[in-house]
């Protein structure tokens, strides 16, 4: 259970709107991290007719050199941050980024995606899926086996994965062959009619309230029908037939909670191979923690067994 301190604390950080700015603002602390120097990484840019989509690969160790061609054999996730699809970036995610390559031991690309409202749904979903197609079809420069490469996503940027797994099977142009979504906003409804409780039970006291998802929403939809668009929410997708063997992760006290479970279930009626893991008094956003963190150190078993169990032999 959790303890009062902390939950008054959670409490006093739940606003209910979202001030654009204030938030962009808030979320760039997370970029004033000591100890980016240390890591292992790199920047470079996808091409997509005429636009320019900014990347970070993070490596493991230092031991992983982008001149040998064995690197082609070596693992990698490619992962969308969270953010409401409206605020954080690479540089914000880079301690994440960096931890999870080094705890997992695979190499971590990271996709600055385009932010809305100036950029509004698909622009950013788009973003993601010429990086992945780029990467699945090899025309990478590391030119990784894409039977090696899972798509993961936190938050909106578990959505943005799960809506890039539905998009590479209509186009059929890459098979993404694994996913993992940690807390995926994968509806798009947050009123009080939602048919998930967890919304209505975690959307007050825990950090992501029904109003702020109902905000982020609005300002990733370029217009109302978007919302029903199932690249905008998976779980609204009639067919699921055909998606990546997944895992998902959601926290206890999440308003996603619900959401993301039965997303999960529906995957696997669907016939695929899936499963959920909720992580006991956790809120949303738990990812983001150090990796002493207790709830932290259980997602990490759970993904390393995962992806062991998954990978290519």
């Amino acid at each position: 259970m959790i303890n009062k301190t902390v939950k008054k604390v959670l409490k006093a950080l739940s606003y209910n709107d979202v001030e654009l700015e204030k938030s962009r603002s808030i979320a760039n602390i997370k970029a004033l991290d000591p100890m980016k120097l240390f890591h292992t990484k790199v920047d470079l840019r996808i091409h997509n007719e005429g636009h320019q989509i900014p990347i970070r690969i993070f490596f493991p160790d230092k031991s992983i050199h982008l001149e040998e061609d064995g690197v082609s054999d070596f693992p990698a996730v490619l992962f969308l941050h969270g953010g409401g699809w409206v605020t954080d970036s690479v540089d914000n995610y880079e301690r994440i980024c960096a931890r999870l390559a080094k705890n997992i031991n695979q190499i971590v690309i990271a996709v600055e995606y385009s932010l809305a409202p100036e950029h509004p749904f698909p622009a950013g979903l788009m973003d993601c899926y010429y990086v992945a197609k780029s990467i699945f079809q090899k025309r990478f420069f590391l030119n990784i086996n894409p039977e090696q490469v899972t798509l993961m996503g936190d938050s909106a940027g578990g959505n943005l994965a799960a809506a890039l797994s539905l998009m590479a099977r209509d186009k059929k142009e890459f098979e993404v062959k694994r996913q993992i979504l940690i807390y995926p906003a994968v509806n798009s409804d947050y009123s009080e009619t939602s048919p998930y409780p967890s919304v209505q039970e975690n959307g007050k006291d825990y950090i992501l309230t029904r109003g702020r998802l109902r905000d982020y929403i609005n300002l990733y939809a370029g217009k109302e029908e978007d919302k029903e668009n199932p690249y905008f929410a998976p779980i609204k997708e009639k067919d699921l037939t055909n998606q990546p063997e997944t895992l998902i992760i959601t926290a206890e006290l999440d308003p996603l909670r619900d959401e993301g479970e039965d997303y999960g279930k529906k995957l696997k009626e669907a016939g695929n191979k899936v499963e959920v893991h909720r992580i006991k008094d956790a809120p949303h956003g738990f990812f983001a923690l150090g990796i002493k963190a207790f709830h932290v150190k259980e997602s990490f078993e759970i993904i390393n067994e995962f992806l062991q169990r998954t990978r290519l032999k």
